[in-house]
This record gives C-alpha cells, structure tokens and sequence, in this order.
C-alpha cells in the first residue's frame, strides 16, 4: 500500500504501557501504546489505509507491538528496525486522569527514518508526541513535517506528557514550532495550558487559526470545538458514554477526525462547517468507544 491520496503516514512512537490491574495496584499489566501507535491502529481499524513509521526493536515487546499493528492493518513497510529494547511508559492513573513515567534511553523506539523524501507519497502526515521532542527521533519528525507542511497535509497532536523529557523548555519549543507549520492541529486544552501557559486554549486556537489552520480543541467530557479563519467557532458535545477508561481517547478522536476528513474526499484545512461538525461528532464517538472498553482501539457504527 506504502502512500496514496487517500493514506495517511504516521511518524512517531510504539512503546509498551506499563499499566496497573484492577485490584491490585501493585501489579501492572504491558499493553500497547505510544500516541502515534495508538492512531495509526485507530486509522486502519476505522478502514483509512495507514502506514506507522516508527522504530521497532528487537524483544519480546517489539513483537508484540508489530502484530497489533499488522493484526489493525496498519502498513509497516517504512519501519525502522534495530536490536535495541522498546521504551516503556508506567501510568499513574488518579482522579485527574493519568500520568506517565517513561523508561526512553537506549532504545530502539526513538530510532526513526526521516520520511521528508516520502512525505508528497500521502494525502496527510501526522506527527506529535514524544517523539517530536526526545532525541534521536526529534530531527526526524521535523525534517519529515517540514516536507509535510510543503507537500501534504501536516496534522500536529502535540500530545504534551509532564514528564522529564518535557521538562526542559526546548520540548515546549519544539511542539510549539510543530503547531506553527501544521495545516491541522488537535489539542486538548491541558496540552495547550502547558504550551502557551497564561494564555485560555480558546484564544491560543484563534491565534494558531488565524494562520489558515484548522484547529480542534478537545475538552474530554466537555466536548470539542473547531476553529478555522473563515467561521466561528463551532462545538459538538461529547458522545455521552459510561467511563471504564480514558487511556487512548484522545488518540481515537484523532484517529476518528483523520478518518473522517479522508471519507469526506480529500484532506483539506479548510472544509465547510457541516463537514466540521460531521468530523467532530465521528470523532467523539471514537473517543467515546475507547472510554466504554479497557481497549485502545476505536469503533464506530
């Protein structure tokens, strides 16, 4: 499959999450994860053709990541592989939702390809996350998004973790620089807080719209809002759904917005406002799928 108008690359991390079982908080479970990993199996299990781009190792976990990936779907041709362990992430789930601890030196996680050359290949590229920030991956992304920006669609989730690799005020920079080049950003308003601290996430997204972008700001339980140049701003409720969990739900709604600007016939930063609510309400109920499960995948009627 490797590219197509229709397809989507996905350039960014697939680690292991390292998550507590039920009832006994001092065991945790491995399962799937990393953002970008998280939306390329949303992608290809909502029918978008998808290629991850991503560093894949040479354990246990590294196969256990690249059968999830395939058994979605996803295309992992454009990979790259080397002996090195795969990063871990241990979530630390409270009532203000999950945090994160991550075990990233020295792996093959953060190995990426730069994928500028191939970018033109695919109607979207989406980037973000870690592996925007932590070296050696982090001049990858941007030499990819770049191409993007030129040749395609770019689509930025800046996915920011309060965690030692963002510490340093570089990180915030570098995902501030990605949001500055994208054609699309989504963002949660904590994601913003953190980036543009001071100023509301409503007026952040006006600024970054006001460049042309098309930008989705998404709120969890509060629902989501869109932003262009040309409209108001135009919101859709949360799909009200009965929480079992929240690991995910932000990258099925991006898995779900992607899908859904992909169906619509072309990936653009400017669609019509009923194509802006179409996209937001698909992508809610992704998002509310992966809340109604202990999964990460996304599905929708």
């Amino acid at each position: 499959m490797t590219g197509g108008p229709g397809a989507v690359l996905v350039l960014g991390e697939a680690l292991i999450d390292l998550v507590p079982v039920a009832g006994d908080g001092g065991v945790r479970a491995a399962q799937f994860g990393g953002a970008p990993a998280n939306v390329a199996v949303g992608l290809a299990r909502l029918g978008t053709p998808t290629a991850f781009a991503g560093g894949l190792g040479g354990d246990g976990f590294a196969r256990t990541i690249e059968g999830r990936l395939r058994a979605a779907g996803v295309d992992l041709t454009l990979c790259a592989r080397s002996a090195l362990p795969t990063a871990l992430a241990v979530a630390e789930p409270d009532t203000r939702g999950t945090g994160y601890h991550f075990h990233l030196q020295d792996t093959a996680t953060f190995r990426l390809p730069d994928l500028s050359a191939r970018a033109a290949d695919f109607g979207a590229v989406y980037v973000g996350g870690l592996a925007a920030v932590v070296d050696p991956a982090a001049p990858a992304v941007w030499a990819t998004a770049l191409a993007a920006a030129e040749h395609s669609l770019l689509v930025v989730d800046p996915n920011v973790r309060q965690d030692r690799t963002l510490g340093a005020n570089q990180g915030a920079v570098a995902l501030r620089e990605l949001c500055g080049l994208a054609h699309v950003v989504k963002a949660s308003d904590e994601d913003l807080e953190r980036l543009w601290p001071g100023t509301e996430p409503e007026e952040t997204c006006r600024k970054l719209a006001a460049g042309g972008r098309l930008v989705v700001l998404t709120r969890g339980a509060r629902g989501s809002t869109a932003y262009t140049a040309t409209m108001p701003p135009l919101s859709v409720a949360a799909t009200p759904v009965r929480v079992v969990n929240t690991i995910g739900a932000g990258d099925a709604f991006a898995a779900g917005l992607l899908s859904r600007m992909g169906a619509l016939g072309t990936f653009t930063a400017t669609p019509e406002p009923e194509e802006v609510r179409d996209m937001l309400a698909y992508a809610s109920e992704a998002a509310a799928s992966v809340c109604a499960q202990t999964g990460t995948e996304p599905s929708v009627a």
